[in-house]
């Protein structure tokens, strides 16, 4: 048996979407459960569309999220010469002929069969012709099979059965001589010596066009594997269009890549009642067996309590990392001298936080040493609010050193002179610290400012 290979084959036309993501986790979890290799292929023979800028960030991507590719990544526009080769093999064997009609004729083939509300396929006009037109650059296209049925043995959704008459002659040379799609990937396929081939289920029609070219080469057949697409949570088809879509929809809202990476496991794949996975159980446990039939929904909620979990529960050094990394893309480079009290508030500043987004949030009155109070906050700190803010910078002010138990009985006594509860003498102060009502609790904002930078924005005139 030879050994398993898989691949990841995206177009550098666009953002990689998350589906891509999930194919090319499940890619990669196979072959490394199997000992086998995986490969990144770009399939960037669209020249119009394709970019080197998309190119980069599917493989940064992937990067990110932690699948590593097998040997450098195959770029399948180095490979035409084969391409080209192999379709005028297949026109040679008889499994492809030339096409001259018009495309004017084809777009009137396709607007009658719209008309009658039929999918289009191609009259088969030149199949057999007995004339060549002359001055006419023809496509080449794969003679495919018009009698009888094709199955598809598919590990996932089991037998596919399709009458051979609803495939198409499909071009697999253009007029300018270059290869489409379902050419080049059978090649390229074979060329790399790809065993497993998974993918959505959207390709199916694909797959028995690139079977046929396969038969007509005398290949083997890879085994096929199509994965049900993702939804919306309205139960749509999710594209492109979708605000979350791509990788970097989940990057800048502070989604770590250990919590996407467990959480698109889960989208589709099941192992006994397990939820939460390591990348080494991950890689130990996955199967083609746990890959269910029906699209998945993709549900932010389950999203975000994921990697809540992972913010709870991660070695606070790598949170660290990743929450400097995330401000420095996409909010601000934190300050050196900053770092130190970051680090020791993190885990209080990590409490209840859904995202990286959510740390930054709490953590901005660190951040920043001029704090803003809008409006709407300045509204709630009334002459008893003042007084609060007056008397406890009072109070701290003889002390040596900020602690909680020294804290409590300030507090306390505060909330007993002003007949008041602890949201009473917390909302102020909290404002009067960060200008907001809303973050970490009143006591681990304190210690963490430290006594003289509490007492300096508890003396801001405008509680005066």
């Amino acid at each position: 048996m030879s050994k398993v290979a898989t691949r990841f084959a995206p177009s550098p036309t666009g953002p990689l979407h998350i589906g891509g993501i999930r194919t090319a986790l499940f890619n990669w979890l196979f072959s490394r459960n199997q000992k086998g290799n995986f490969y990144l292929r770009i399939e960037d023979t669209d020249k119009e569309r394709s970019k080197n800028e998309y190119k980069n960030q599917i493989i940064q991507s992937l990067k990110w999220i932690g699948i590593e590719h097998d040997k450098k990544e195959y770029i399948q526009s180095t490979n035409l010469n084969k391409h080209i080769e192999i379709a005028n093999n297949l026109l040679q064997k008889g499994f492809a002929y030339k096409c001259y009609c018009s495309e004017k004729e084809i777009e009137e083939e396709k607007k009658r069969a719209k008309q009658k509300k039929l999918p289009y396929i191609y009259n088969r006009k030149c199949r057999d012709l007995k004339e060549t037109p002359k001055n006419i650059d023809p496509v080449i296209r794969f003679k495919s099979k018009i009698e009888g049925n094709s199955t598809l043995n598919d590990l996932v959704q089991g037998n596919v059965n399709i009458e051979n008459s609803t495939i198409e002659d499909f071009i697999i040379l253009r007029k300018d001589g270059t290869p489409t799609y379902n050419l080049s990937a059978a090649v390229d396929d074979k060329e790399m010596g790809i065993t497993h081939i998974i993918r959505g289920d959207d390709h199916k029609m694909n797959t028995f066009k690139q079977i046929q070219i396969l038969h007509g080469m005398d290949w083997k057949l890879p085994t096929y594997v199509h994965i049900p697409l993702i939804h919306t949570s309205e139960g749509k088809k999710l594209s492109k269009r979708d605000k979350a879509s791509t990788l970097e929809d989940y990057k800048k809202i502070g989604i770590m890549p250990e919590a996407l990476r467990n959480y698109l496991l889960r989208l589709g794949w099941s192992f006994q009642d397990k939820e939460i996975f390591t990348l080494e159980e991950s890689i130990r446990h996955f199967n083609i067996e746990g890959i269910g039939k029906s699209p998945s929904k993709l549900d932010m909620a389950r999203i975000l309590s994921m990697n809540e979990h992972y913010i709870k529960h991660m070695d606070e050094k790598n949170l660290f990392k990743q929450f400097l990394e995330f401000c420095n893309l996409y909010k601000e480079s934190i300050d050196k001298n900053k770092d130190d009290k970051i680090k020791q508030s993190l885990s209080f500043l990590k409490n209840k936080a859904k995202t990286l987004e959510d740390i930054y949030n709490n953590s901005k009155y660190i951040l920043h040493d001029q704090i803003s109070i809008n409006d709407d906050e300045l509204k709630l700190v009334d002459d008893v609010s003042k007084k609060v803010i007056k008397t406890f910078s009072n109070k701290i002010n003889g002390m040596s050193s900020l602690k909680k138990e020294n804290l409590e009985p300030i507090i306390n006594e505060l909330i007993k002179e002003n007949k008041t509860n602890f949201k009473g003498v917390g909302q102020p102060l909290r404002i009067a610290l960060t200008g907001s009502r809303f973050g970490p609790g009143i006591y681990d904002i304190i210690i963490s400012l430290g006594k003289e930078e509490v007492i300096k924005r508890l003396g801001n005139e405008i509680f005066g």
